[in-house]
């Protein structure tokens, strides 16, 4: 709600991630559910971003206890994004999932989640301090695990480790059928997921790299290689649009 009128929004670090770190044109979709057919949504975009968000998914959506009293929920954006990502997959569009993204990507394949990260035993408190700083809540939390051979580790330089930032309650719990393990705290909760079959570009992590992105060498291979498939995508659906032989070469020189 902006006043009294209901209003869909973005964070503006996500836009701004898509715009300079993938080098893309970036558009809001509304929350409409089924308001809003997913197969026109995909007729008009070469990619989509699941941005974090202070809701949580349902736990009716994934077979889950009732939530805690006072906890945000969004069932418009649940309707909107957990059908639309399988149809993104299905049809070959390019999919980054961050934070709530990556949870709704491994419900969308019928995974699970834990409400609490930090009242489980075993795992850690993965939650940010609200009373800090931005700087210091978007501050490096803790080292994660990259999968051997995965998408992540090859976007990482091959590197077996990464240190990342940590502002989450809700966690992977069960893993969605389909989908690889690409990450993994200490805890052994995980923090990035792939998805197995699909075509083209499809990750899912669970920090936020789209926070100063370009200082942090894994956030920018990441939005630069999610910008990268969309435009193959748009090459692809739109061949007239492919700029000349030369102008990609000296546009790759440029990457």
């Amino acid at each position: 709600m902006l006043g009294a009128h209901p209003s869909h929004v973005a964070g503006e670090k996500y836009i701004a991630a898509i715009v300079e770190g993938s080098r893309a044109l970036a558009m809001l979709v509304p929350a409409f559910g089924e308001r809003q057919c997913s197969d026109d949504v995909l007729a008009a975009v070469d990619g989509l971003l699941f941005t974090g968000s202070y809701s949580n998914v349902e736990p009716c959506r994934y077979g889950g206890a009732s939530s805690e009293p006072d906890t945000l929920h969004d069932p418009a954006r649940d309707a909107t994004t957990l059908p639309l990502i399988r149809a993104a997959v299905a049809a070959g569009v390019p999919v980054l999932a961050i934070c709530r993204g990556l949870q709704e990507m491994n419900v969308a394949f019928g995974g699970t989640l834990h409400q609490s990260v930090h009242s489980v035993s075993g795992l850690n408190d993965h939650r940010e301090n609200k009373d800090d700083s931005l700087d210091l809540q978007y501050a490096i939390s803790h080292s994660i695990v990259l999968t051997r051979g995965g998408v992540l580790q090859r976007l990482a330089g091959g590197a077996h480790v990464a240190r990342v930032n940590s502002l989450h309650a809700q966690g992977i719990a069960r893993l969605g059928v389909g989908l690889d393990v690409e990450a993994l705290a200490a805890d052994g909760l995980i923090e990035a997921i792939s998805v197995s079959h699909a075509r083209t570009f499809a990750l899912g992590v669970q920090w936020h790299p789209e926070w100063r992105h370009a200082d942090d060498a894994l956030s920018a291979a990441i939005f630069r290689a999610f910008g990268d498939a969309c435009r193959q995508r748009m090459n692809t659906r739109n061949p007239a649009r492919m700029p000349p032989a030369a102008d990609q070469n000296r546009e790759n020189n440029h990457a």
